[in-house]
């Protein structure tokens, strides 16, 4: 199934269209341009690894510019857990790269909410939950950004659904939960962002509270460690997340 959309927005930026397609459906010229975006923002990979964490996720979302060529992606994965013996649905976001040049495109976090659109109707009595790990604050800025119910978060709410940041966790990645920290740690030879990438200066930090969090939460992000996040999406947060989504003004982008 593929699902997608194009869109260009008012500050002259380069129109891109993004699209999901499952992993099985990706081919193979598309992949090595995706790994090639890969390889420009990371530090410590190889092919091997990006096929192999490729091969694990259900699919992905594909970014194109209007020459057809892959400038970015999302990998996702649907999964379920338990929490607290009960079966919670959830869409796990793996890596998300975004070429400088398209930063600030909407067509990803468009593409994204037509598929959680998808994924509720699929499962109307279920809630549907968000999972994202974040190396980076750009990855937790999208999610404090556009979610109405996220964890962690600056202002100390929904701690109920720190459960869920466990449960998903340690059923993902039980080797590498410091759940006392509530903290992804790979250890050195994991993929952090490029030093110039992401990077966090005190002029951030004083002009976002969310920012300051996150490097609060995550203080060892540089060396690639992941804070785990979860958001809520509900029917009632889907229509508030289309109005915000229709009244926002284009963001600065994300690629981590």
């Amino acid at each position: 199934t593929t699902q997608g959309c194009a869109m260009k927005n008012n500050n002259k930026r380069p129109a891109l269209n993004a699209t999901y397609a499952r992993t099985a459906d990706i081919d193979v010229h598309a992949i090595r341009q995706m790994y090639a975006v890969y390889s420009q923002y990371y530090d410590n990979t190889t092919w091997d690894i990006f096929l192999h964490d490729l091969s694990k996720k259900t699919g992905a979302f594909i970014m194109r510019n209007e020459g057809g060529r892959v400038v970015g992606f999302s990998t996702l994965m649907t999964t379920e857990v338990s929490v607290n013996g009960r079966k919670v649905r959830g869409v796990f976001s793996g890596d998300t790269i975004i070429e400088r040049a398209y930063w600030g495109s909407r067509a990803l976090q468009f593409a994204f909410f037509r598929f959680m659109i998808a994924e509720k109707v699929r499962y109307p009595l279920s809630p549907i939950y968000w999972f994202l790990i974040s190396k980076g604050f750009k990855t937790y800025l999208l999610l404090a950004n556009n979610f109405f119910a996220f964890y962690p978060r600056p202002d100390g709410g929904d701690e109920h659904l720190g459960d869920i940041v466990d449960a998903y966790c340690e059923q993902m990645f039980p080797a590498y939960y410091d759940s006392e920290r509530r903290i992804l740690d790979f250890g050195h030879e994991y993929q952090p962002l490029r030093g110039d990438v992401a990077e966090i200066t005190e002029r951030m930090r004083e002009d976002s509270v969310a920012i300051r969090f996150f490097e609060e939460c995550n203080p060892e992000w540089r060396r690639g460690t992941e804070l785990p996040c979860v958001g809520r999406f509900s029917w009632s947060d889907m229509a508030k997340y289309a109005v915000r989504y229709l009244r926002k003004p284009a963001s600065k982008g994300s690629i981590d």
